[in-house]
């Protein structure tokens, strides 16, 4: 992976560009959009325990300001250790609400915090670093085969959004919300 990006990293940022198109949907609806990053934001200022590095950096990626890019770019290499605290000192936000959800999570999480900063790092940054056409079909594989399958029985309440989280995907007026 070119510049020692860590294939999950790589990996959530491409799953939150999909993550963004399937929710603006076709055609875009911003309105939608901009409702469900609210939506997001207000449960992770308010302390709402969503485990889950994806749905975190949806809901900054629109509001992170990266201070440091080479910083950041440089804290892509190692996915399960770093410097959480380095991170955030690297980002702000333009946001006061999305400021305070990203404050709140730093301090109940650490390293969601850290993750997920990097992952929308990446997503908003990826002339910098992406190279998917050259990324091996093998690696790719590799990292969707290692991904944690969260529909496996485990009833675990932690990191489970919470059902009002989960419908704000569905609202699409498509017979699906």
């Amino acid at each position: 992976m070119k510049n020692n990006i860590h294939h999950e990293f790589a990996y959530q940022s491409r799953e939150l560009g999909v993550q963004i198109e399937d929710t603006l949907g076709e055609p875009p609806d911003r309105k939608n959009y901009a409702s469900v990053i609210k939506s997001l934001i207000g449960e992770y200022a308010k302390g709402t325990e969503i485990d889950d590095v994806n749905l975190l950096s949806f809901a900054l990626a629109d509001h992170l300001r990266f201070d440091d890019p080479a910083g950041l770019l440089a804290q892509c290499k190692q996915y399960d250790k770093g410097d959480a605290a380095q991170v955030m000192a690297m980002v702000s936000c333009a946001d006061a609400e999305a400021g305070k959800a990203l404050a709140t999570v730093f301090g109940n999480n650490p390293e969601l915090a850290r993750k997920a900063v990097i992952t929308a790092f990446l997503f908003k940054n990826a002339k910098r670093w992406a190279d998917a056409d050259n990324v091996p079909e093998e690696a790719r594989q590799e990292e969707e085969d290692g991904d944690k399958n969260y529909d496996d029985g485990d009833d675990d309440e932690r990191g489970v959004p919470s059902q009002d989280v989960i419908d704000l995907f569905d609202k699409r007026e498509d017979g699906n919300g």
